[in-house]
């Protein structure tokens, strides 16, 4: 498994500031090598949405000896430092984001005085993406032209002046859209949402990659991997190419919506016909005349640019003699990822909502990568992630923040390390958790990685069918505001059925359905052999592969339910005495590893109090006749009784969390 850590290394008490992450330092280093580190997400290289310079000047720019003396380095020389200790660093491509920043400039322009946080020296002037492509201050950066022989030229055939006004999101009336969740509200910089879907931007994106791979990343992580979707919560996006690719999406179905009856697709701009009929994108979003096939447009669009640039990413490193892995943000894990899945070496995602308990939503994650490595970080906004950095401030909450990581691992993902992690633009902070817990946790995990496994015992999977939940998950989770990450209220029957399995402490898979279009399917029977049930919870739409898999499923003896499946009817596993906990029943090479994470934290006493006594009975469809417990404190005790596929576990002294392994 992948040990992640979500190193933006942000200052303490000072905003997390976009783009551009903190210079870094060799002591860095080795706090990730006491970490156990694998794999740095959001970490390095991130100045590419002010300008292709400054980028350069991240990777390559000279550091002061005064800073050399603490240790500070340029990131190219951290990445270096990092591989030499067997750490991948993932350069970040922030994808939706073009920046501007207030500067303060010597008087010949040749000195930035202050950037973003100003002095009050100097002269007053702007510094971003509209100063580099307009080549307004040659005396601090190389032209625009050195980077794109010839310049770049729109999908119009003009010649861009403009990269900022170019390339980025419209709403409906062709106002820019703003990034409004990494603008600090009390700074006066300000950041557009850029749009994929325009040429232009993928060209410069494509720039920052080759710059990010000669600066010797190991890997490529394209963050918010969905634009020009992104923009939806806040009216957008209608620019010129969004406007032009939607018209011929739809020109090009067979089976034209009944709103667009009488209406010249050949002069089609959906904007103006949005507009004609009473609908501005803000308001009603999801019930206005053709939304649906606008969003079913971008779907597509996303998958087909998001593999653009990974391939490029690919292709220029091998030119260059190297090999990078490719990643992304994939928010949440919604289910317009997972026709990108598939351009992708490692998961890199970023939770909706953090909360102190969540098996549903991590067994749903192991479902989506399968035997893909996984990267979880925590979100800050619409969860407990601030209660939580507090707690662990006045030396409260280690119980909690084991919890967190430990529960990743138990379920079949990787929970990261926050090192500075990301607070918002609003809270000037960033997460940093107390060293040492950090190292107990990490040690665990690395010294333990046998007990590890994508694959399980499970006897029952939830299907999730993507067709069928496409406007449901659409309309409870994707288009509200991220700053608040408020759900809707819609019904996912999914989502229910895995809320009752976990509430049930039962071990589960979760497959997907692809929707054979996006994404065409490649389950076979034999991945589905090892389950006695199959519940499709809301499933209203299989493809003829599907549905072929389903009938060998039942030929073969097994069942399939729906969404009133009752996890009390044959329960694979039962437990003996009180405790909240979930299950994770892992194939292993040496046998059975189950995973038990406690949920029964006592706030008063700001711990998970040892369990003296907890009886498991499990089903596993072979007989194991040795246990022996594995747990961070070392408390944990197991006796075991086993009688054919029947196996009693008598756990003693369980803390947080404790695993058994089961062995022939």
């Amino acid at each position: 498994m992948e040990r992640g850590v979500y190193f933006d290394a942000w200052f303490p008490r000072q905003h997390c500031y976009h783009p551009s992450l903190p210079p870094r330092r060799l002591k860095m280093v080795d706090d990730l090598v006491h970490y156990r580190a694998t794999m740095l997400v959001w970490s390095a290289l991130g100045g590419g949405s002010l300008s292709l310079p400054y980028l350069e000047q991240e990777a390559w720019g000279d550091i002061d000896p005064r800073f050399r003396f603490y240790g500070f380095v340029n990131d190219s020389e951290f990445v270096a430092a990092c591989r030499e200790r067997g750490i991948k660093v993932f350069g970040i491509v922030f994808e939706v984001q073009g920046w501007e920043f207030p500067v303060e400039l010597s008087e010949d322009e040749s000195r930035v005085l202050s950037l973003n946080e100003l002095r009050g020296e100097g002269k007053r002037a702007w510094l971003g993406l509209r100063e580099f492509s307009q080549n307004r201050f040659p005396k601090l950066w190389r032209p625009f032209e050195d980077y794109f022989p010839g310049g770049l030229t729109n999908s119009d055939g003009e010649r861009v002046t403009d990269l900022l006004e170019e390339c980025c999101s419209r709403d409906i009336h062709g106002e820019p859209c703003h990034a409004r969740w990494v603008e600090c509200p009390d700074r006066e910089h300000y950041c557009y949402t850029m749009d994929r879907n325009n040429p232009v931007w993928r060209e410069y994106l494509k720039a920052v990659i080759r710059i990010q791979v000669d600066a010797g990343v190991d890997g490529i992580q394209l963050d918010e991997a969905e634009l020009p979707l992104t923009t939806l919560q806040y009216g957008g996006c209608f620019c010129k190419d969004c406007m032009k690719g939607f018209r011929q999406y739809l020109v090009a179905l067979s089976h034209k919506p009944p709103a667009l009856a009488g209406v010249d697709l050949g002069t089609f701009h959906y904007g103006e016909f949005l507009l004609e009929r009473g609908f501005d994108f803000k308001e009603r979003q999801d019930s206005s005349p053709l939304f649906w096939d606008y969003v079913r447009f971008q779907r597509g669009q996303i998958a087909r640019y998001f593999r653009e640039l990974a391939d490029y990413a690919r292709e220029y490193a091998a030119s260059q003699g190297r090999e990078v892995v490719v990643s992304g943000n994939f928010f949440n894990l919604f289910d317009q990822y997972y026709a990108l899945e598939p351009s992708v070496d490692v998961v890199i995602t970023e939770m909706r909502n953090t909360r102190y308990r969540q098996p549903e939503w991590y067994r749903y994650v192991a479902g989506f990568v399968r035997d893909k490595p996984v990267v979880v970080v925590e979100n800050p906004y619409g969860g407990v992630v601030p209660e939580l950095v507090e707690a662990l401030k006045h030396g409260r909450g280690y119980d909690r923040f084991r919890q967190s990581l430990y529960e990743a691992a138990a379920l079949g993902a990787n929970m990261s390390v926050p090192y500075g992690a990301w607070m918002g633009s609003v809270v000037e902070d960033s997460f940093w958790a107390p060293h040492e817990l950090c190292v107990e946790i990490q040690t665990f995990l690395a010294e333990h990685e046998e007990l590890f496994s994508p694959r399980t015992y499970s006897e029952v999977a939830v299907v999730y069918s993507v067709e069928s939940n496409f406007e449901l998950v659409a309309r409870r989770d994707q288009f509200a505001d991220n700053r608040a990450n408020v759900s809707g209220e819609e019904r996912v029957p999914f989502y229910e059925v895995c809320e009752r399995l976990s509430a049930a402490a039962q071990p589960y898979d979760v497959l997907f359905f692809p929707d054979g279009k996006l994404r065409a399917d490649e389950l076979t029977p034999d991945d589905l052999a090892q389950y006695r049930t199959l519940i499709l919870p809301g499933v209203t739409h299989v493809t003829d592969r599907q549905r072929e898999l389903l009938d060998a499923f039942e030929n073969a003896g097994g069942a399939l339910a729906d969404e009133t499946f009752d996890p009390a009817a044959d329960p694979q596993l039962r437990l003996d005495g009180r405790a909240d906990v979930a299950v994770n029943v892992q194939r292993t090479d040496r046998g059975a590893a189950v995973h038990v994470i406690r949920y029964d934290h006592d706030d008063e006493a700001d711990a998970v109090p040892p369990l003296s006594e907890l009886e498991v009975h499990l089903r596993l469809p072979e007989r194991f006749t040795r246990a022996t417990a594995f747990s961070p404190d070392g408390a944990l005790r197991v006796g075991l009784g086993a009688d054919g596929s029947s196996h009693r576990l008598r756990l003693g002294d369980l803390g947080v969390y404790g695993v058994v392994l089961l062995e022939r």
